[in-house]
Formats: C-alpha cells, structure tokens, sequence
C-alpha cells in the first residue's frame, strides 16, 4: 500500500493525499520518502496532461515531521550517508515539486510541524482549515536540531531574516489564521471540501505559479546579511544567543550559521549549506539526549508509562484546595482553567480573594494579548469560590492542601478537610519534603491519601511529582495521574521519602552552591558556573527565591523528624553560611530584599557585595577551574538521582530524566540526570566522581549501583 494516494480530476489537477500506512501519523520515513520520489517522478512525466497539484492528508494530522527513531540512530559514523540520503531524497524531491512548472498547493486539514510544514513551504500556495488547534512551524530546535527540509533555506525567504529568525530559534508553533496575517497562508476554510474547493480555485487562477526565489528581480524581504538594517542586528545576534544558551546548544548557532550563510547565495547553494550543518546536528550528542528524553520518554510519561494498569477512573469535577497563597492559588487557576470546579478555602475569606484574584491577573493579561475572550476570562473565574468556610468543600473529589511546610498544620488541615470528600475521594498533600507516609497518619484513610508536589510557578511550571505513601493504592494513584493530565501537566510518579526526589535533588544543587561559597569561591564565580553548565538560574540566585528562611525551617523540620525516629543528621557545610546569613546578616532571601543578592527598588538585583567581604578567598577562586565548578554543581545531582533510582524512590530512567529538568531544571542539554551519566561514559563518570569525593566528600562517592553499571558497562535505560 503506497503512502501517497495519486488521484486526477476532471480538470486535470491531482491530489496527492499523504497516508502512511499502520501510522496515526504521517512521517518524513524511508517508506515515505521512496513514495514521494516516484510521485514526483510521475508528475514530471504527466506534467504536460496535469494543470495543478494539491497536497493533503488522510490523516487528523497533516504531517508531522521527521522520523525521530530513525534519526536518533544517526552516529558520526554515517554523516556521510545520512548527507547523501537528506540531499537526494529529500531536499531534492522538494526542489523539484516547487520548479515543477505547475502550480502547487497544500491543503493543510491538521497539524504540520517540522518536515510537515517545510513540505507545505515548498507548495506555491496554502491553504489551511480554520481552526487555532492546529499548530504549524518548526520546533526542531527544541530537539537539539534545525529544519532540515527546507525551513532554513525558505522561510526567511518567505518573511525576511530578521522575521523568521524567532520561529527558528524558538521553535514557535502558530495557528493558521496567526499564519495567513504572515502570509504564509493564502486562504482559511471552514471545511476540508470548501478548502480543497479553493485550492483548486487557486491552481485555476495562477497557471504560470512559481516560488518568489524562481522569479526574475527577487529580493528577501528587509535585505540580505550585509543590508545596513540586517547587519546591525546580525551584529548583536550571536551575543544575545550566547547570553541565553551559554554555548551549551549547538543548535541555535547551527540555525543563524545556515541562514546567514544561506540567504547570500543562490537558492540551492543554500539548501546544501542547510543539509550539512543538519547533519552535522544530528550525528551530536546534545540532539540525541533531546531527542530521546523530549520526545520518547516524555511521549511513554504522558501516554501513562507510570500509571498503575487499571480501568480509568472517572475525571474530576470539583477540588478543594486549602490555602491560597501562591501555591494553592496557582493550582486553583490550574484546576479552573481546565474545566474543574474549585474551592479556594483559606482562614479568612480576604485572604481567599486574594488567592482568587492571582487567576483574575493572569486571565487578564491573555485577554489583552487576544489569547482568550473576555467570557472566557468570566468563565474561569465562576469556576473559583474563593471562601474560608470548611462547609463548602463538600462533594470534592479531590482535595489538595497547599499550606505551610509544617507537619502539625497539615495534619490539623487535613483532620478538617477530610471529612467533606465523597466516599471514594482523594486527599492529596501539596508537601515538598516531608513524608507522604508520615503526614497519611492524620487521615482516616490512609489509601486515599497521595502527594502532589506542584512546582512555582504552578501557570508556568508543567511537571507534578506525584508520591506514593506506604499505603497509598493504585486507584489512589490513577486517579491522582489522570488528575495530573486533566490540568494538563506532567506527572511523574515517586515513591515516598524525604524531599522525595525533586526536593531532595535539588537541595543538593542549592548546598553544593552554598558549600563552595563557604569554601571562599567568589560568588559570581558560582552564579557563572552553574548557568554555563546549563542550569537556568545559579544556586544562590535561586536560594533567595526560595529564601533563606524556607530553607532553615525545612531543615529544622527534616532534622527533628529523623531524630524522633532514631536516625541522625548529618550537617552539611552550606548550613552554616545559611545560619550566618539569617542570624547575623539578617538577609532571608528575595521576599525581603536583601539575600544573596541585593534587590533595590527600581533596578535589577545584584550579588550583595558582603559576599565578598565575609566569604569569599581570592587565591581560592582562582585555583578553582571553571570545569570543576561545573562538574560538581552536575555531578552532585546526577549521583544523588542514581541514590533515588537504588533506593526505589524512583522507579523509573524516564521519570528520573524528565523530573529532574522539568523539577530541578537539570541541563536540558543532557537529555536529564541519568542521560547525563549515560552520554558521559559510565566508567568515565565513575573515575570522576570517586575523583570528586577525594577532594570534597563522600557526596561525591558512586553509589554501588552506579558501579554495578559501569562494571557491567550497562546504560541505564
């Protein structure tokens, strides 16, 4: 069975409808692109008894790009063949249907991303279903690549340099009405037969149709490279593009090199210039850790790889929430936005409104970018009652307590709470370090009661880490899940433990931060080093965000827990700065204006210079290699999640990759913690750490699993 359906009408125009077969989806794969090369063979050989081609899809989808589990296998190795294949069966087969001498149209009825969209680039016209679900563009960025087919070499072709320059380098995804005000889609329809209607109009209309490039005193919009305008922001372009992926993605710089180069010489020249940097891109490491971690393992996350295998459970219609501080108030407008009805209770109901009036802020500003309508801004709000009466809560399926991180208060919330659920309802903690196991003591029904650790932002931040209690069942557990993607967010599932994994991992980056401090790196040394190693915010910024404070009264509350079970703290040597900085400086962090940085009023905050003063050791700093810095601010978390994987309180490689980006902000780069071990070398990663314990501690040592793996030579997969 073909993958393209070749059919002709009265009027002699033919439609190519694009139908992998056993696929949901349609891909750039070697049964396509075989199917593609003997239909443009045939339309150059009919060409004289055709007036017109249309391009569609059999599929919900258009197209969706590349065939990324034939790409991620790609090495070095075969550059030179993958050149070879990208030029002759696919950016050739598209060069010869835009000069084929009839006019070609794509008729988009769902989805074309990646090699979807550079194949309805190559089309002389466009037309799409009128529908704002449908997402066209060119994310191949976010993989650690660059459009392959084409998007380099016509789209600033198409709107300019400067204008197509942020839909390569972002990945931007638009709608086809945001499409047709470019003028990248000549018309929208109502219904596929009234889109095919005018595509075919269109052929009719424009017999003599040809790419902008193909005719005679052609000129890209806004200029080349060395047009003054153009120059001027090429100039500062590489400087700006350091500044945000500090040298650690290859891809973007790939992206600017290849439109640079490419939009100075003739169209073809272009295209091969665009081949090889994509080659070059996809024999890399850095595109294969994205590929595997963004696409396949987060796919298996959201397709329910962790979910226990029962019968679904039924959606959530009504949550309560209590407290409506930031957390709870994001998680209210979460809820609310996806469809769910809410319950914001907080001790007062001013301080409920005030919770309630987060979602009316960030409701307000999609209206005034036109993102949402101003009804459905009143719509979200209805959905939230904000209130401090326990009454209210009755009926919740579910119900999430988002109060202070203090044992004893979530225990008494909880008591409160509990009672007003439905029979089979959920209790959900939102915790970020205190036991699941230890706060299900104060339920009534300990199986109903599970962990959602939420992350702050909660409209920004997608990842939920869900915990799992000692007696925590699985229906428990899949109606948490499937809660996680009703609000449409990421969930991974943990088992319980302190700090879980997150948390846990996390406080790791933030210690090994202030412990280097301590041992008198300069502090912008430390900043520096963590945001080149690609971590988004360094470990001193980030423990001002969280404060001080925070930080203190979650290590006071972790230390009296293990030593009422009998175990004892180990003290850690970023504490003692943490206790000079509260004690004797008085600086808690961001919410105060005064913590690691200074925050003035009316300018961007800066490291207090008392840093300096009282920490930091000149002749230390300079000893310290930026290498080791970054290391130890990576290895630190990478070991710590090999610990989390021994000791069952992650179950999963791919829950450990995701969470620890989309939680901790691990490297992107890395493909995640353990990736990062994977891409390293195991016995490799394994010198440098024992390497690392010698000179700072047993933090560093390889746990006996990393080990085992690296004796056996065995990724963790």
């Amino acid at each position: 069975m073909s993958a393209i359906h070749y059919t002709k009408d009265q009027d002699n125009i033919v439609t190519l409808t694009l139908d992998m077969p056993n696929q949901s989806a349609n891909t750039m794969n070697a049964d396509f692109r075989a199917a593609f090369a003997s239909v443009i063979s045939r339309l150059t050989e009919e060409k004289e008894q055709i007036t017109g081609v249309i391009i569609t899809s059999a599929k919900k989808t258009f197209f969706a790009g590349g065939d990324l589990r034939e790409l991620i296998q790609v090495g070095p190795e075969n550059a030179e063949a993958f050149f070879n294949m990208l030029t002759r069966d696919i950016t050739l087969p598209l060069r010869k249907l835009e000069t084929l001498g009839r006019p070609v149209v794509a008729a988009i009825n769902g989805t074309a991303l990646g090699g979807g969209w550079e194949l309805v680039l190559a089309c002389h016209a466009r037309m799409a279903i009128s529908d704002d679900k449908i997402r066209l563009g060119l994310p191949e960025v976010t993989l650690g690549l660059l459009p392959g087919g084409g998007g380099t070499t016509r789209l600033p072709r198409y709107l300019g340099i400067e204008k197509a320059l942020p839909f390569l380098l972002e990945g931007k995804q638009i709608s086809p009405s945001k499409a047709k005000s470019l003028g990248l889609v000549n018309e929208l329809a109502g219904t596929s037969d009234e889109m095919l209607s005018a595509a075919k109009a269109w052929i009719k209309e424009h017999p003599d149709a040809a790419q902008p490039w193909d005719q005679k005193g052609y000129k890209i919009p806004g200029g080349t490279p060395t047009t003054p305008k153009v120059a001027q922001m090429l100039a500062i372009a590489p400087a700006m593009l350091k500044a945000k992926t500090k040298g650690c993605y290859p891809a973007p710089e790939a992206i600017i090199s290849a439109v640079v180069e490419g939009t100075q010489v003739d169209f073809d020249t272009a295209q091969r210039i665009e081949s090889r940097y994509f080659t070059q891109l996809v024999t890399s490491q850095i595109a294969k850790n994205m590929i595997g971690t963004f696409w396949f393992q987060l796919n298996d996350i959201k397709a329910g790889h962790s979910r226990p295998d029962i019968q679904s459970t039924k959606a959530v219609t009504k949550v309560g929430i209590l407290g409506a501080g930031m957390m709870g108030s994001g998680i209210a407008y979460s809820c609310a936005n996806s469809g769910i009805d809410v319950v914001l209770k907080d001790i007062s109901q001013e301080a409920a409104e005030k919770g309630k009036s987060y979602s009316e802020g960030l409701l307000k500003k999609k209206v005034s970018r036109g993102q949402i309508s101003e009804q459905h801004k009143e719509a979200v709000l209805e959905r939230i009652l904000a209130t401090d009466n326990h009454q209210d809560l009755e009926g919740c399926d579910l119900i999430i307590e988002a109060v202070f991180e203090d044992s004893e208060l979530k225990a008494t919330v909880t008591r409160e709470s509990e009672p007003f659920l439905t029979p089979d309802g959920v209790f959900a903690s939102n915790t970020s370090t205190i036991p699941i196991t230890q706060l299900a003591a104060a339920s009534t029904a300990p199986d109903k009661f599970i962990g959602l650790h939420f992350f702050s932002p909660v409209d920004k931040m997608q990842l939920v880490e869900i915990i799992v209690g000692q007696e925590t069942s699985e229906e428990t557990l899949a109606l948490a899940f499937d809660f996680v993607l009703q609000i449409k967010k990421t969930p991974i599932v943990v088992n319980d433990s302190r700090g879980f994994f997150t948390s846990r991992v996390f406080g790791k980056f933030v210690n090994e931060g202030i412990a280097m401090l301590a041992e008198g790196i300069h502090p912008a040394a430390i900043e520096n080093a963590a945001e080149l190693a690609g971590m988004p915010v360094g470990p001193l910024a980030v423990s001002d965000e969280v404060s001080l404070s925070l930080m203190s009264h979650i290590r006071d509350q972790s230390k009296k827990d293990l030593e009422e079970s009998g175990f004892p703290w180990v003290p850690h040597p970023a504490e003692a700065v943490i206790d000079q900085m509260l004690a004797e400086f008085k600086r808690p962090g961001k919410a105060k204006g005064a913590g690691f940085y200074d925050y003035p009023a009316n300018g961007k905050k800066s490291l207090w210079p008392g840093l300096i003063e009282h920490f930091t050791d000149i002749t230390k700093t300079k000893a310290a290699s930026l290498q080791e810095l970054k290391d130890r601010l990576l290895f630190v978390q990478a070991i710590d999640t090999v610990k989390c994987l021994e000791e069952g309180v992650l179950t999963s490689v791919k829950d450990a990759n995701i969470g620890s980006i989309f939680g901790i902000g691990f490297a992107p780069w890395t493909g995640g913690a353990i990736q990062f071990i994977n891409q390293y070398g195991l016995k490799s990663f394994v010198q440098r750490a024992e390497e690392l314990a010698e000179r700072y501690g047993d933090r560093f040592a390889p746990p006996k699993l990393l080990i085992e793996h690296a004796e056996s030579n065995r990724k963790f997969e």
